[in-house]
């Protein structure tokens, strides 16, 4: 069960109604009541002997803690210097909820504060430093001086397209924060509020408000949070364009990640049993947290993320930001982390599939086999990347309902199949039954030739009549009509679990494919391998379906889990204060 640290503020419990306006009408989803105070999983001590013996063995030894949070849930991982871990667990985000609408603030204080807890007491006294990393553009206006939330969160995915022309009439064309779903256009959007209390206001990631509540010192971030909020890491500062606007009041002091911050709070320590000497590091963002752990590096190395979403990294010796794409650059020492992150991703897969029905669906998918089926699979409506569109809509593969005076249907169906859409077609009074089912195709019901009464939300397919003009097809055609067809599911969808799956996974490898294909064309050093982290990255399936689609080795990276970069972070940043 998680328990409620006794430093958490009562003010919390307070937190009102009016906190949680949405600046986008897309609904946050809110987890059910049956997961209240849910342990994912136990930590692990990997070395625990009877006893206290491992402290003993380790004696003179520091260890270095970093704590992952991300989509979904909280993970921790304790590694020492050499990087071997020697505790991890984690927990799913508990679940509070004020006005029917989920209290996220306070449901990531509690994880902060179990996954102290869960470290091993034996091994606290042994931490030397610890790290946070957080989903990037996730966005806290905090009160200057209690730091507690002056408005409910903005999540990583939210969009405001309400502020988006403000800032791109003060941001350089295609900057990084030119998109909907910036740290910056959330800013403008609390910031445009009446109600907003913007004298004592200011700006935190969630990274950086977690590790407040280590360190105490409001008002730090690091310079992979602040880069969508418009801060320039090749400068090290905020540009000019920035620091003219009046909100600019609101924005943090920026360090390096694994910057040493602080001590370690006395109440903290107390209350856990923490080493007086222990130090709080800047932290970053849960995608960068999963590249450091792969340890991807050389340029041309890149990590593909696969957790609810689809994050990806490439090392490289050329800085890329454009945001028509959604595409960034975070610093990284004297080279650059490219990339972006689509809203596609685990979490579309747990819509349809259990994880024990991924696992065994998976292992009867023949991963050099290409799937015929085309999809855009999204949980929701809105793109961040390799198309940076708020309104884009799953793309299911369109039904398309023609009528026309002749039998030459061949040529037609394989236009259409070209442009990956699957047609239904009535010729003259009568169906090919045998085409359609050959196809696969979902009936719909069908007018007849001399009585075409479609309904008006048909629309004319011009792009099909200038290839009959243009005599690709060798037919006359009355009339052609298309309409997209809403469902639920992604379609069409496949009577074999199996075939279904392979499809969705494979489209979700295009996406992949064609989000690298998009760096190199930008200008950054071409890929020459993957790594793999996140959860996808246990699916050997997959794995090899990637391979195949994007023409790159494809391996699973030895260590996957962000929070495992997290303490790499705190590593670095001790051993910087020691120097």
């Amino acid at each position: 069960m998680v328990l409620l640290s006794p430093c958490l503020s009562p003010k919390l419990n307070q937190f009102h109604a009016h906190t949680f306006w949405h600046c986008s009408s897309r609904k946050l989803s809110v987890p059910r009541k049956d997961q209240l105070y849910k342990t994912v999983s136990k930590p692990r001590s990997i070395m625990a002997l009877a006893g206290n013996k491992e402290s003993d063995i380790l004696a003179g030894e520091r260890l270095y803690l970093g704590m992952d949070f991300g989509t979904s849930g909280a993970r921790y991982a304790l590694i020492d210097k050499q990087g071997i871990i020697h505790s991890e667990g984690k927990r799913e985000y508990p679940v509070f909820v004020s006005e029917e609408k989920m209290d996220w603030v306070r449901s990531w204080r509690a994880a902060l504060f179990s996954l102290l807890e869960d470290v091993p007491v034996h091994l606290r006294p042994l931490v030397a430093s610890i790290s946070i990393d957080g989903t990037s553009a996730t966005t806290l206006i905090v009160d200057s001086n209690t730091g507690e939330p002056l408005w409910r969160p903005f999540l990583y995915n939210e969009s405001c397209p309400d502020a988006l022309p403000t800032v791109k009439s003060v941001a350089p064309a295609n900057h990084t924060v030119c998109s909907g779903s910036s740290t910056l256009c959330k800013l403008v959007s609390w910031w445009n509020k009446e109600e907003s209390n913007k004298k004592s206001a200011l700006l935190l990631h969630q990274a950086d408000w977690l590790l407040w509540l280590l360190h105490g010192k409001l008002g730090v971030s690091d310079y992979n949070n602040a880069l969508k909020v418009g801060y320039d890491p090749a400068s090290d500062s905020y540009p000019p364009w920035l620091h003219s606007q009046p909100y600019s009041q609101l924005l943090p002091s920026v360090i390096a990640p694994g910057t040493s911050i602080g001590n370690l709070k006395e109440d903290i320590r107390t209350q856990f049993g923490f080493q007086e000497d222990c130090i709080v590091c800047a932290g970053t963002t849960d995608s960068i947290a999963a590249f450091l752990a792969a340890r991807a590096t050389q340029p041309g190395k890149a990590v593909t993320s696969l957790g609810s979403t689809l994050a990806i990294k490439l090392l490289s010796t050329t800085r890329i930001d454009d945001a028509r794409f959604g595409v960034y650059s975070h610093r990284l020492d004297d080279k650059w982390l490219v990339g972006g992150a689509s809203n596609t991703g685990g979490a579309v897969l747990k819509q349809f599939f259990t994880d024990e029905q991924l696992q065994k669906l998976s292992e009867q998918i023949n991963p050099m086999e290409a799937s015929p089926l085309d999809y855009y699979p999204l949980k929701a409506v809105g793109e961040r990347f390799p198309v940076a569109d708020p309104n884009l809509v799953p793309r299911y593969s369109i039904l398309v309902a023609f009528v026309f005076g002749t039998q030459k249907c061949l040529a037609l169906v394989n236009f259409f199949q070209s442009k990956a859409i699957f047609p239904c077609c009535a010729f003259g009074e009568y169906l090919s039954i045998l085409l359609i089912k050959a196809l696969n195709i979902v009936l719909l019901p069908f007018p007849s030739k001399n009585q075409p009464k479609f309904p008006k939300n048909k629309v004319l397919i011009d792009e099909f009549h200038d290839c009959l003009e243009a005599g690709d097809c060798g037919m006359n055609c009355d009339s052609v009509y298309s309409e997209s067809v809403t469902v639920r599911k992604l379609h069409p969808r496949p009577e074999s679990d199996v075939e279904y799956l392979h499809g969705i996974l494979e489209s979700i490898a295009h996406i992949e494919a064609k989000a690298y294909n998009l760096l190199k064309d930008l200008g950054a050093t071409q890929v020459e391998e993957v790594l793999t982290a996140g959860g996808g990255a246990k699916n050997e399936k997959w794995t090899k379906i990637r391979e195949r689609v994007l023409g790159l080795p494809v391996s699973r990276a030895k260590q996957t889990e962000a929070a495992y970069g997290a303490a790499l972070l705190a590593l670095k940043g001790a051993q910087h204060d020691s120097c």
